[in-house]
């Protein structure tokens, strides 16, 4: 092995380490390994920031700020406690608001989701006078599971087109097929039957619980115009090279901007809510796993993995998906999926097998794996410092009896979808 190849092995080895001990420091420890890829031969300041993809870079940063005016608006509470109102059980207004959770992780992060939709479970939980700790589980799990069905979902499916040159509506069809948010909904689908089975015996009424009163609807209204934009770039953009970036980036300036006109100070409060941690978190994984393909270690990585699963794609696809999953439930699925696709389309190219299903399958466990641990996700470690504040710990076996057959289902399902669809 070269010493380029050792030298950028060794701080990719190093980086992982430091995410997984010091995970309230991450961006820093990216940082300190990107500074030295910088410093060294492997890559220049140029070439570095040539591998970021700024166009994503801009959708993270524009839908995380309309996203943040979005949640003040008072619109996704309401739906919630309508939805719990029309409910006849406790048990079928949290499956109902579960399923919100998911819907509306679509267009808002995870972890807000989590804190929008968590008061109502909890009040719910307390009228009914039962433990809320399944309810704030299935909701941060839901939130967790849509992510990666579409363009504007999660920074992973945001990684997934910047390495696909996939589009808004690549993420519905792709190269004449389903593409992978079918196979998220097939997920989503199966992983309610779950929740179902484990609120099925909370057969108490709901209690009358007053609905919040909406804000605004203006930002709400902003999304849909977002979403039909986003719908109609490839018109104008057919590469993915700049025009999601540029859209999403003035959606949402000009939603802080309005903001801040209807309320005076608000531009400053979202820019410091602004999660500045996970842009530069992008940046970084860009610029290291770029070195890592310059000096050839994707490939090396790529062929033993082929050597280990053999040339069963079969054998492949599922070794991919169950890696995904139990290392997505330790370790923050950025990095993770940003250097595995690279290493999957080397994969498919030395056995001859189709890459989509591949990393869309790979994708799917990366993105659906945090939910088997009570620190796998954000929005998981969120849920249980709510219900921590409540007086309720939640012990690592209660959260995993939740989650671990859940990801089993959604994982299970979504991949046979992708299968059969694809291979």
């Amino acid at each position: 092995m070269s010493g380029p190849k050792i030298f950028c092995l060794a701080v990719f080895v190093l980086v992982y380490t430091a995410l997984i001990v010091w995970k309230k420091r991450r961006t820093e420890a990216l940082w300190v390994g990107v500074i030295a890829i910088v410093l060294s031969p492997v890559l220049t300041p140029g070439q570095a920031f040539g591998a970021v993809e700024w166009n994503v870079i801009g959708i993270f940063a524009g839908i995380l700020l309309l996203a943040e005016v979005f949640t003040d608006s008072g619109v996704p509470l309401r739906i919630a406690d309508i939805l719990i109102d029309r409910s006849k059980t406790v048990g079928m207004a949290i499956l109902l608001v579960c399923m919100f959770s998911g819907f509306v992780s679509i267009f808002v992060e995870n972890v807000a989701t989590v804190l929008i939709v968590a008061p109502v479970a909890l009040e719910c939980a307390r009228r009914a006078k039962v433990s809320p700790v399944p309810f704030l589980i299935g909701i941060a799990i839901s939130s967790n599971l849509q992510g990666a069905g579409t363009l504007i979902g999660d920074p992973p499916s945001m990684i997934l087109a910047s390495f696909q040159r996939m589009n808004f509506n690549d993420f519905f069809w792709y190269q004449g097929k389903p593409s992978i948010f079918f196979a998220v909904q097939v997920g989503a689908f199966a992983s309610v039957i779950v929740l179902w089975l484990l609120f099925r015996g909370y057969r108490q009424p709901v209690a009358y619980i007053e609905p919040e009163p909406v804000d605004t609807w203006v930002p709400t209204y902003a999304l849909g115009v977002l979403i039909v934009l986003l719908a109609l770039s490839p018109i104008v953009d057919p590469g993915f090279h700049w025009l999601g970036g540029t859209i999403c980036m003035v959606m949402g300036i000009g939603a802080v901007l309005w903001e801040d006109r209807r309320r005076r100070g608000r531009a400053r409060e979202l820019l410091t809510r602004y999660d500045w941690n996970t842009t530069f978190f992008l940046i970084g994984v860009f610029v290291l796993v770029e070195a890592m393909v310059t000096v050839g270690l994707i490939e090396d990585l790529a062929h033993g993995f082929a050597r280990f699963t053999g040339d069963s794609h079969l054998v492949i696809y599922s070794s991919l998906i169950v890696v995904s999953v139990a290392f997505s439930a330790f370790v923050d699925n950025i990095p993770y999926i940003t250097t595995m696709i690279p290493l999957v389309k080397e994969v498919a190219v030395g056995v001859g097998a189709n890459e989509v299903p591949l990393i869309f399958g790979m994708v799917l466990g990366a993105s659906l794996g945090g939910n088997l641990t009570p620190f796998g996700a954000s929005a998981n470690v969120v849920a249980v410092g709510l219900l921590r504040k409540e007086g309720i710990p939640v012990s690592t076996r209660e959260f995993v009896k939740i989650g671990l057959p859940f990801t089993i289902v959604a994982t299970g399902a979504g991949a046979a979808f992708l299968w059969a669809i694809w291979m």
